[in-house]
């Protein structure tokens, strides 16, 4: 019994050793604005921080910049450069708050999306970009904020494969175990 105690541990083990490369995918660091701040004055560009480099290249990542009304105000594709991912906007119109989704493909190749929100306090004069030109930003972001599409491998796989890992380890206990007692 003790055996098969043992290997079950082992397995165990050596399924959370598996599985934890898989959970190091890229991590949002910062951004500017940050989080939740309140701004005076719309921001020229989006600025967002990671914990690990991202990939660049057209229609690679995505920053999206709504106001209350669902309205656009991204002025052009987002630009890679090591761990920072930067999107101009165009000057703000409405006060109120305003959302950033965004979708970036970290260098291993995941890719990592979220969503962050600011609250613009004083008017601005701008006017949001217009479905035609947004159309020609083959990479806005045009999902709802909140949907989520991970990347890796699906849970279900880590699952079987523990299944699969304790019954080997099961059946070798027993055989094992049935092999000393017989001697």
């Amino acid at each position: 019994m003790r055996r098969l105690a043992a290997v079950a541990v082992l397995a165990g083990l050596t399924f959370v050793g598996l599985a934890t490369p898989a959970l190091a995918h890229n991590s949002l660091i910062g951004s500017n604005p940050a989080d939740k701040a309140t701004v005076e004055a719309g921001p020229q560009s989006i600025t967002l921080t990671f914990d690990q480099p991202v990939q660049g290249g057209d229609g690679v990542n995505t920053i999206s910049v709504r106001d209350p009304q669902g309205n656009h105000w991204e002025a052009g594709p987002p630009q890679a450069s090591g761990s920072e991912v930067t999107a101009p906007v165009r000057p703000l119109g409405p006060s109120g708050v305003y959302s950033i989704t965004w979708r970036v493909l970290s260098a291993d190749g995941h890719p990592v999306q979220g969503a962050l929100s600011f609250t613009l306090s004083k008017a601005g004069n701008g006017t949001p970009i217009s479905t035609e030109e947004l159309a020609k930003f083959s990479n806005a972001s045009t999902a709802p904020p909140g949907q989520s599409e991970e990347g890796g491998i699906p849970t279900w796989v880590w699952i079987v494969g523990a299944v699969l890992v304790l019954g080997v380890g099961i059946v070798f206990a027993l055989r094992m175990g049935g092999k000393e007692e017989e001697a």
